[in-house]
């Protein structure tokens, strides 16, 4: 048997801010917007009327679909800690932590204060802390120590 990721999706709620976090903040790239529609209801698992946006963004060989209903409207919050069934967050390395969050909160992100954590001493360490997208999306930004 042959499995190959494609993408993982999340639903926004303004996709002009998801896209600035997502592109201009993190540095993904749009990769695709297929044409979408009410076709979709059932495979959505929405059903009835659906107007919605489907936009592929990708870095690095990782890809996210940004899904943006208009109709109906989205529903529900994202994964406030780590231990809630589902989709927690998402974690990447970056070589500036301090230059890295100044950005995404540039860009429309939070800065989860109370998650900031630094383990080990030297080499060995990580620096570590969560960021929340427009919608509440957790981003885990991790340094590793020098």
């Amino acid at each position: 048997m042959a499995i190959y990721p494609h993408h993982v999706g999340i639903c926004v709620t303004d996709l002009e801010k998801s896209l600035r976090f997502w592109c201009d903040g993190m540095g993904f790239e749009t990769t695709m917007v297929p044409p979408v529609g009410g076709e979709w209801s059932d495979s959505l698992e929405v059903g009835g009327e659906v107007d919605f946006t489907a936009h592929f963004i990708k870095r690095d060989g990782f890809e996210f679909e940004l899904l943006y209903y208009r109709t109906p409207g989205t529903h529900g919050a994202p994964s406030m800690s780590r231990n809630q069934v589902g989709f927690t967050h998402f974690a990447v390395y970056v070589d500036d932590m301090d230059a890295e969050i100044a950005r995404l909160v540039e860009c429309g992100g939070t800065v989860i204060e109370k998650t900031r954590t630094k383990m080990g001493e030297g080499e060995e360490s990580v620096e570590l802390v969560f960021i929340a997208d427009p919608d509440g999306v957790r981003v885990e930004l991790m340094k590793a120590g020098e």
